[in-house]
């Protein structure tokens, strides 16, 4: 879905600039998170990916106003349930 997004299967990559050094921490990160778009929650899981439930959360904790502290069990709670 991302690489669907950049284009990269519309023959565009040859404009893309390849480096071949290690990303930095940050942007390391970054690939990390985007691997992740793709990575179903876990093995039977369809519907849902990682990155998906992250911003789900975070959508929820911004719409209700909730605080880092009832963020963070929310969050715990969250992890706890899944396999």
């Amino acid at each position: 879905m991302i690489i669907d997004a950049m284009r990269m299967n519309q023959g565009y990559v040859g404009e893309c600039l390849i480096v071949d050094e290690e990303p930095n921490p940050n942007i390391a990160r970054f690939y990390k998170l985007l691997k992740d778009f793709d990575e179903p929650l876990w093995d039977e899981c369809t519907n849902h990916s990682k990155l998906l439930v992250i911003a789900q959360v975070f959508i929820i904790k911004s719409d209700h106003e909730l605080i880092e502290d009832d963020y963070n069990r929310i969050v715990e709670y969250v992890k706890s349930i899944l396999p």
